[in-house]
């Protein structure tokens, strides 16, 4: 049977169906960040901006509750970037990222994993104190010893402090040691994890998982094993395309509202080919060199432009011209926008 050929406008539907940015709907925030498996949080409100245009009735407090009593933590885990996830989640992930190699899983993580774990079991730590102790006790300095403790506290499973997540975060970084989290075999625990990539990006292809996930293509393979039977498509490009059974799939002419992206937000970095999203020739605009990745906005489901705040005033930059009525569309979003984030 030849398979289906989804194009370029029905794979863009099916993504922001699945990330929520057709529709908002009434989540909690643990259950957003549950269904996205995890948020981008180098910047601490991005996830705030993120659950925030992909939900209704959100309040910044709802998240902040969830931080304090350690239903979501915020680690170092996909990509080797810091992500907002459910204790689940992070559960399953450590499993699922133990056989890729990461420096958390180098002779010397595992060597002062015990030694920094002590340390922090006697309350929070700051990264200075933790570096300090590596230069004192083993001699390391520099980017060595930054290098050491962060893969060290990673392995140990020190995490970054609730107050570092609020909206208005400290800026210093605390951490602290939570409890080993429920084991799971790598391989199982790899293929729950593609099996909800697929429900939160899907369609993809394998290189899109690789470039999600940084895993390998020997272990997304095996976990791949354990999900089939899978749902088979093509591009346009002939690549062929995996899914979950019955995911959804809405038709290419499905209205697609404006939406406000925070920065990092992961609909724009999970994917090897982000055209789906983010057209090609915004990518360097949008996504830079230093690896930052700008506040964008979409319109009629792509990259349209980046915002910025000033004076407690939403600025929005497009990419081109925009019709007068899209115009105040957005400005009617940003409306909205300004007023949470004055809140």
């Amino acid at each position: 049977m030849t398979e289906r050929v989804l194009t370029l406008l029905e794979l863009n539907r099916a993504t922001l169906a699945r990330q929520l940015l057709l529709q908002r709907k009434r989540l909690s925030p643990r259950a957003v960040i549950e269904r996205l498996v995890g948020m981008q949080a180098q910047s601490p409100q991005a996830p705030y901006v993120g659950i925030w245009t992909r939900t209704t009735n959100f309040r910044r407090e709802a998240l902040e509750r969830e931080l304090a009593r350690g239903a979501v933590v915020k680690a170092t885990v996909i990509r080797q970037t810091l992500h907002l996830l459910t204790r689940r989640d992070y559960a399953l992930l450590r499993a699922a990222l133990s056989e890729t190699n990461f420096d958390w899983e180098s002779a010397l993580a595992r060597r002062l994993a015990p030694l920094v774990l002590a340390l922090a079991e006697n309350g929070p730590l700051s990264g200075a104190e933790g570096m300090a102790y590596l230069e004192r006790e083993h001699g390391l300095t520099g980017v060595t010893a930054r290098r050491a403790w962060r893969a060290a506290a990673v392995r140990a499973h020190v995490l970054h402090h609730p107050e570092s997540s609020r909206w208005h975060a400290p800026a210093e970084r605390l951490f602290l040691a939570i409890d080993e989290p429920e084991p799971h075999d790598p391989t199982e625990a790899r293929a729950e994890i593609l099996r909800r990539y697929f429900q939160a990006f899907g369609p993809a292809t394998r290189r899109d998982i690789g470039a999600w996930s940084m895993m390998h293509v020997p272990e997304i393979d095996r976990a791949l094993e354990r999900l089939e039977p899978l749902v088979r498509y093509r591009d346009e490009h002939g690549r062929e395309l995996l899914d979950g059974p019955r995911a959804p799939l809405p038709g290419a002419d499905t209205p697609a509202p404006v939406r406000f992206l925070p920065k990092w937000d992961n609909v724009l970095l999970a994917f090897a080919d982000r055209s789906r999203v983010l057209p090609e020739q915004y990518r360097k605009t949008v996504i830079r060199m230093n690896g930052d990745v700008a506040q964008t906005f979409i319109v009629d489901g792509f990259v349209a432009g980046t915002w910025r705040v000033e004076n407690g005033r939403v600025v929005i930059e497009p990419f081109w011209a925009l019709p007068r009525s899209v115009r105040r569309e957005l400005e009617d979003e940003a409306g909205r926008l300004e007023a949470f984030l004055a809140d």
